[in-house]
């Protein structure tokens, strides 16, 4: 196997119980504000444990709320709740899907170039021989660098 495959193929499966929390819905107030409530801290006590004013944490939580807030500042505030904060962004689809549904896209355009310019020389193939055509090339592409694919 090589090492862009097994590099995207250990990604996927790091990336599997992040793309559990998909259905997971952010409160609508943000998660700092649904936190500090349940465990029954005021903003006051909050700002307090960060050693900033009250006015900066509430603006914080409205930030978080908003999509507006820095990873930084979310990490912290979240280790003074006592949690951790998960980031990660989770592919759709697994990343060796993705490659490989890029490269048949490509060598399909590829193959239906000479195709195309067979037919209109009376010189069409089978569609059997074109998907084979179309096998070789995406294996042709997958076998070399993959940022080809994306050029």
């Amino acid at each position: 196997m090589d090492l862009q495959r097994l590099r995207a193929k250990q990604l996927d499966g790091a990336l599997a119980a992040a793309a559990a929390c998909r259905g997971v819905q952010r409160p609508r107030r943000g998660w700092l504000r649904a936190i500090r409530e349940a465990l029954g801290v005021t903003t006051r006590q909050m700002a307090q444990r960060l050693g900033i004013g009250q006015t900066a944490y509430v603006k914080a939580e409205a930030n978080e709320a908003t999509e507006a807030i820095s990873l930084k500042q979310l990490r912290r505030i979240a280790a003074a709740l006592d949690c951790e904060l998960v980031y990660a962004i989770v592919p759709r689809r697994s990343l060796i899907d993705t490659v490989e549904e890029r490269a048949t896209q490509l060598a399909r355009k590829r193959v239906s170039r000479v195709a195309h310019t067979m037919a209109l020389e009376d010189q069409g193939t089978p569609s059997e021989t074109t998907e084979a055509q179309v096998s070789a090339a995406k294996t042709e592409l997958l076998s070399g660098r993959w940022s080809r694919l994306w050029e």
